[in-house]
């Protein structure tokens, strides 16, 4: 049997209290397992828990930022269960990342269906002054209401620009209604469609230039391409490649003040253990950016 297979099964497979209890973390994970508006793949549901289960088998090292990244301590709280309908849902994420937030941690929350950024990002804009959205994905998420309801995974950033008026920066972008295309110029949002941006990286300083001070940076996994990640609900083809992201996230980093993230949509299916590992190492290398001042150099040079 494979040695992390003995392994916590927390974020990073973190077997050192000192490294993982949530009075010694600076990052608390918080899993959420929700697919209650789903329109076309399933298995969002359990992908949160799977991408906790895949972290468990990376190293724990990150060679571009020579830093055992783990030793900030992050945490992993217990999976979040889905409730009853859309809003109850919405409404007792919303409470319970109010509740977190008062520990002055830094929230990771891993999805789950894209729909359960937005309550996650009503706390934040709370508690932030001056904060907008980075969005990666493939779909624009402008519908008012999808399926019957407002807070369906097609209508998360219009939450967000529409009814709380945070702007946002979208990036990956590939798929879109024609009712969201007629909406865009009355919206504080900048498109940066995949179209125009795969395969380079001249675009990233622009569009890292429209956000604000503070940002929180949401990731629908959708957003790359399906090449590298085909369990997702709607794989659009022509997405972002592994080393554009990461480009994105360390300029990013670099250039403004990251203040909460999340990663969602993964689909949990058989055989789908290569995307939930990617999942697991895009967070982590997430962190390992975002608190690169506060980890030691291992090597030092």
């Amino acid at each position: 049997m494979s040695e992390s297979a003995h392994l916590p099964m927390n974020f990073g497979g973190i077997d050192e209290t000192e490294f993982s209890s949530f009075e010694n973390s600076q990052v608390i994970v918080f899993p959420v397992s929700y697919e209650g508006t789903v329109s076309f793949g399933t298995g969002t549901g359990a992908g949160a828990m799977a991408i906790v289960d895949a972290s468990r088998n990376m190293e724990l090292y990150d060679e571009e930022t020579d830093a055992e990244v783990y030793k900030i301590g992050i945490h992993t709280l217990d999976e979040f269960k889905p409730r009853t309908t859309p809003e109850a849902m919405m409404n007792a994420l919303y409470e319970e990342t109010k509740n977190l937030l008062k520990a002055e941690k830094f929230l990771c929350m891993l999805g789950g269906e894209h729909s359960v950024s937005a309550p996650v990002i009503r706390a934040h804009a709370e508690r932030f002054h001056n904060i907008s959205i980075l969005q990666i994905d493939a779909h624009a998420d402008l519908r008012n209401e999808y399926d019957g309801t407002p807070h369906s995974h097609a209508s998360i950033m219009a939450r967000i620009v529409k009814d709380l008026k945070i702007p946002a920066v979208q990036v990956g972008i590939r798929s879109i209604s024609a009712d969201e295309a007629r909406s865009l110029n009355e919206l504080p949002t900048k498109i940066f469609w995949a179209k125009d941006i795969v395969g380079r990286t001249d675009w990233i300083d622009d569009a890292i230039d429209f956000l604000t001070e503070n940002v929180y940076l949401t990731i629908d996994i959708d957003g790359l391409d399906p090449s590298l990640v085909p369990s997702t609900g709607t794989p659009e083809p022509g997405g972002l490649g592994w080393y554009e992201v990461l480009t994105l996230l360390r300029k990013l980093a670099e250039k403004r003040r990251v203040i909460g993230m999340d990663l969602v949509e993964f689909s949990k299916t058989e055989n789908s253990d290569a995307p939930a590992f990617l999942c697991a190492k895009l967070v982590y290398k997430s962190l390992g950016y975002i608190f690169k001042n506060d980890t030691p150099k291992v090597r030092g040079k």
